[in-house]
Order: structure tokens, then C-alpha cells, then sequence
């Protein structure tokens, strides 16, 4: 059973529903984002009546949209509990303060921003919204000297997105203050089986500009990275589902490794995999249909898919404008020339930039050789691809 909603619905997934006939709610988003009518849809009471069927249902979302419906509707699931364990980063914090036990963090109101004394902190550190998504309200400050830009451009962007997404995505009424997580960053799309166990249906590495970038600009998967850390990851994986509990439960979750190879958790995205259905970006590196693989409860054939010997990295580029640009002033964007930088471009999704400041969407299939490529467009601007008035 699938709820889809905004912000994006790939023709990848929903081709995927129309082939399998998995059922699909039927809400106001699917009518707004135009979805096929070969879909299986279920109305509300449908739908719950068939999750009631189930004593643990395979209840999978491509956006957090659906939260505060799911929690008004599919209390008896357990799935509220698990989402809000997951969603409110301080909750979190707690549930999983025994694994890491010396790992600072602090929640604090917004209206009491004002307020904080610098000199307490833990510098370097990051504030964030205890509830988010995107990269929005995220801030790392490495200096005194650095905190009242960017409380004064964090006020900014409570401003400026307010309303675009329910509080049960982002809610910019508290945020949390905690320490740098240094090393390698990777995002793991996961869901626990119905033994409990963790299947591992991809692993992207994230990339950043610098030590102050938080964007979500780049994430690309290879071979490589999969016989390096598909092992570790499950069992870190293994030991976070026990402490929480899960099963039948599908999840994204950014982490960062230390030098000393030690996994820390940034934060838990749960009834998803990647947003804005990234997650397809395993059917072009590996042929993986992350959506049967959950409601099939089926895992990758990781052994034989992991035998070739390719060295080609798998990316997907999120085409973000830059910020001392407004979308009125954009004429329009030079899509030919934004591929072409690409040495195999797969496949462009284009995006309403005036809404979503985001104008593209780009998988492709880069040579390790050309991996240049793909730090090139981690710096740009990207003005480049503008044509403005």
C-alpha cells in the first residue's frame, strides 16, 4: 500500500504502481500532480480497511507529506510512534543516547535564538530544525564571530518557507543545536523485513562543496562504495532497528563515518527512501526496483550484482538556484547546456524552480576517470545555465 503527495511523483514509480496494481490512496495530491487513473486507488475508508486486514501492513510513502494523515488514520499500525521517533531529530537523540552516549546535543526554541549565549557552545556545531527536510535551516557555525549572520539568514528562511510544507515535515518552532559529525557522509535507503532484519537497497555518498556546504547538490553510488560499506552499514543497522524496534518499516538515513570508521547517525527519514524519488537512481546503477523489492519483501541480489567489475559512478545532480538569484528574473534555463556537461546524461527531470527553487533533477552515469565532472558542477554556481530577463 503506497500514499503518494507532493512535492514529486517519478513515471519510474508510477509505472512501477500501474504494472503491479499495488494499492494507492486516492487524495488530493494525486488529482494535482495529474497521476494515471490506471492506478489502483482505494478512498480513505478503503484504504484503512485494508491496512486493518494486516496485523504489520507494507505502508510505503515518496514524500513526509502523508505524515499527519497517517497519524490521524493509522494509529493502530504503530507507525505514528516510529515516524515521530524519527522526524523530531531531539526524540531521536534520545532513543538512541545509549549507542552513542557522549554525543552533544540541545533543543531550543526559536523564539529563544535570540538568546544564546555563543560562548556555551560546542564550536564547531550546526543548528537545524528539529523537524526538517532539504537542507532547510541548516547552518554550521564555526565561529563566535560567524553567529549573528547566520541567526539573522536562519530568520530569513523560517520566513521565506513558511507554508510550503506541513509541520510534520518542517517545523521551524524548535531547532537543535548539536556537534559537528565529522568524516565521510553516506545516505542509506533500508527497510527492516518482517523478522527485523535490514535489506539494503542502496548507498549514496554525499558530496559537499566544503566544510560549510550542507546542500544536497550531489549523491552518486558505484560498485565501489557498496563492497565497502554494505557490510558495515547492516550491521550498524541491525543494532538501530533492535533499539527502535522495527519491522515492515521502510527508511532513508544519513550518516557520517569517523576516521576511525565509527557510524553516527545525522538523521532518520522514515515510509521513504530518497526524497523526490532519488531512490530510482539504484535502477540505473544496479537494475534495483527499490519499490517491489519492499512490497515483495525481496533483497538484492548484492553477491552477483557486486561482481562486475565497473568502475562507472551513478550520480544525481539536484540543479539548485543560487541564492542571490530570484526565480522572477530568470528568463528561462538552458537545459541543452546543463546535460551536455554530463558525459551520459540518463535522465533529466525538469522542476518548477519559481516553487521549489530547485530547476532540474540529473542522473548520469560518470567514468571514474571523469569523475571531474562531477565535482566541477558541485562548485558551480550554475549561473551558467541561466537566462536571465
Amino acid at each position: 500500500m503506497i500514499i503518494l503527495d507532493h512535492p514529486y511523483v517519478s513515471k519510474f514509480l508510477e509505472e512501477t504502481l500501474i504494472r503491479t496494481q499495488i494499492p494507492v490512496l486516492r487524495n488530493e495530491a494525486t488529482r494535482e500532480l495529474g497521476l494515471s487513473q490506471q492506478l489502483n486507488y482505494l478512498n480513505d475508508a478503503a484504504f484503512v480497511a485494508e491496512a486493518q486486514k494486516h496485523p504489520s501492513p507494507l505502508i510505503y510513502t515518496n514524500s513526509e507529506n502523508p505524515i499527519e494523515w497517517i497519524s490521524r488514520y493509522l494509529q493502530f499500525t504503530g507507525l505514528p510512534r516510529h515516524i515521530q521517533n524519527f522526524k523530531d531529530k531531539v526524540r531521536f537523540r534520545e532513543l538512541i543516547k545509549e549507542m552513542y552516549p557522549n554525543f552533544y546535543f540541545r533543543e531550543i526554541a526559536f523564539h529563544d535564538l535570540d538568546s544564546i549565549d555563543i560562548n556555551t557552545l560546542p564550536l564547531p556545531c550546526i543548528i537545524k530544525p528539529s523537524i526538517g527536510f532539504f537542507s532547510i535551516g541548516v547552518y554550521v557555525i564555526n565561529s563566535k564571530t560567524e553567529w549573528p549572520q547566520i541567526l539573522h539568514q536562519l530568520k530569513r528562511d523560517v520566513a521565506d518557507r513558511q507554508g510550503l510544507y506541513p509541520n510534520e515535515v518542517i517545523n521551524t518552532t524548535n531547532f537543535i543545536l548539536e556537534e559537528i559529525i565529522s568524516g565521510d557522509e553516506f545516505a542509506v535507503d533500508v527497510y527492516y523485513n518482517r523478522e527485523g532484519q535490514p535489506i539494503i537497497l542502496n548507498i549514496l555518498q554525499h558530496l559537499f562543496s566544503s566544510d560549510e556546504d550542507v546542500s544536497d547538490r550531489v549523491y552518486l553510488t558505484s560498485r565501489e562504495i557498496m563492497k565497502t560499506w554494505l557490510k558495515p552499514f547492516q550491521a550498524f543497522l541491525r543494532q538501530l532497528g533492535e533499539v527502535a524496534g522495527l519491522s515492515n518499516f521502510p527508511m532513508h538515513i544519513e550518516v557520517r563515518v569517523d576516521e576511525n570508521q565509527r557510524i553516527v547517525p545525522i538523521e532518520v527519514n522514515p515510509m521513504r527512501f530518497a526524497g523526490w524519488c532519488v531512490t530510482d537512481l539504484a535502477w540505473y546503477a544496479y537494475g534495483i526496483n527499490v519499490y517491489e523489492c519492499f512490497f515483495q519483501q525481496t533483497e538484492p541480489d548484492w553477491p552477483n550484482i557486486l561482481k562486475s567489475s565497473s568502475s562507472d559512478i551513478y550520480s544525481m545532480v539536484v540543479a539548485d538556484l543560487p541564492k542571490d538569484i530570484h526565480a522572477d528574473d530568470i528568463e528561462a534555463i538552458d537545459y541543452e547546456r546543463f546535460q551536455a556537461h554530463f558525459e551520459d546524461p540518463l535522465e533529466l527531470r525538469k522542476i518548477d524552480y519559481k516553487k521549489h527553487g530547485v530547476f532540474a533533477f540529473q542522473y548520469a552515469r560518470t567514468s571514474h576517470h571523469n569523475r571531474k565532472l562531477l565535482e566541477d558542477i558541485l562548485q558551480s554556481d550554475l549561473k551558467e545555465f541561466l537566462i536571465l530577463k
